[in-house]
């Protein structure tokens, strides 16, 4: 499954070359495959704040690379260069709130830098960690796939049709994706039929990046409105709901784009098994529920705008909600599963080694 999987990778939305980082631009796909080129920790938190790079793995390793353009800079310029780089540190901390992935990158980073020895590169050794993150959030990605093949096998092994909501893809990972990662592994071992993507408004990463993932591999996707999800699950005879997330509370609260929780909801009333599929780096124990998580919030043009006109009134556009514990069948990280998620297992999950 792993040498499938590998061999299907056709997606790659972060590339560290040449000493700059380079991110598809996921405003502008699938009509334009551009690239954004970084060489600043301005550029990167630029490029995170204004969704060019998306996802809360993708954000947190991009964090990580603008921590190594950050480094270099302040070398250069002398001086106390790691009071300076605090201030990157803190400026690519507040570029997205809500995402942990984030936060866990950052702080390895600043950890790692702590650890150098006196007679060390700092430089080197920060490019060698931040590229250490992307590797290992890749590896995680295969693992997750592999777990969640087994899951889906373990309760209905035949094609089967599988729903999704926003996009947990490569495009979001530095592999080939949590949520999406399961879906392409079950579709290698031909137990996808169909999977229904959620427009996922305002951004529409379910039609413009979900979709486009899937399609060109040849995996069978259908759009639909984000509003006719309980429809489908009705309708559709759709045995998975699979989402990824940006962050997971110490109680198995999931906080993922704005609309999984009814879609939760919905699932559950259905009797359709609900898997979040993510890694360790977004559980964050310190959280103790989702409800002691900041939401973020986004401009109101984002609602309003519509073909360039300006609709009156105002807007609520919430970019995350939170999806109680008590609605999730189960939560697939790279260090192993945990069914009907509560404290007491995901707080033995964390003190699991990753599996290989």
């Amino acid at each position: 499954m792993r040498d499938r999987l590998l061999a299907a990778e056709r997606v790659k939305a972060i590339d560290w070359r040449d000493g700059a980082l380079h991110l598809l631009d996921q405003r502008a796909l699938p009509a334009v495959e551009r690239w954004v080129i970084c060489i600043s920790a301005d550029e990167v938190a630029a490029a995170i704040r204004t969704m060019v790079v998306r996802g809360a793995p993708a954000i947190g390793i991009s964090a990580a690379y603008g921590l190594v353009l950050a480094a270099r800079e302040r070398i250069a310029e002398g001086g106390d260069w790691q009071a300076a780089w605090e201030e990157d540190y803190a400026l690519l901390a507040d570029a997205r709130p809500t995402a942990s992935n984030l936060f866990w990158a950052l702080k390895r980073m600043r950890d790692r830098l702590d650890r150098v020895k006196k007679h060390a590169d700092p430089l080197a050794v920060l490019e060698a960690e931040a590229i250490a993150i992307h590797e290992s959030d890749r590896e995680a990605n295969l693992t997750m796939a592999q777990l969640g093949v087994e899951l889906i096998r373990k309760h209905q092994g035949n094609a089967q049709a599988i729903l999704t909501h926003g996009n947990a893809g490569a495009l979001a990972t530095g592999g080939v994706g949590t949520a999406l990662g399961v879906i392409r592994a079950a579709y290698l071992e031909g137990m996808v039929e169909q999977v229904y993507a959620n427009e996922t408004r305002p951004w529409l990463q379910g039609s413009r990046l979900t979709a486009w993932e899937l399609a060109g591999e040849g995996i069978p996707v259908t759009v639909n409105a984000d509003s006719a999800g309980a429809h489908i699950l009705k309708t559709k005879g759709v045995t998975w709901v699979i989402v990824g997330a940006d962050c997971i509370a110490a109680n198995g609260d999931v906080i993922s784009k704005i609309g999984t929780y009814q879609l939760a909801v919905c699932a559950m009333h259905h009797g359709v098994r609900f898997m979040v599929v993510a890694p360790s780096s977004t559980l964050d124990l310190m959280i103790a529920t989702g409800d002691d998580v900041a939401l973020e919030e986004r401009d109101s043009g984002e609602l309003l705008d519509i073909i360039g006109q300006r609709l009156g009134g105002e807007a609520f556009n919430p970019v995350f909600d939170v999806t109680p514990a008590d609605l999730i069948d189960v939560i697939v990280t790279e260090k192993g599963i945990v069914e009907r998620p509560d404290t007491a297992k995901l707080a033995k999950l964390m003190c699991r080694k990753r599996l290989h």
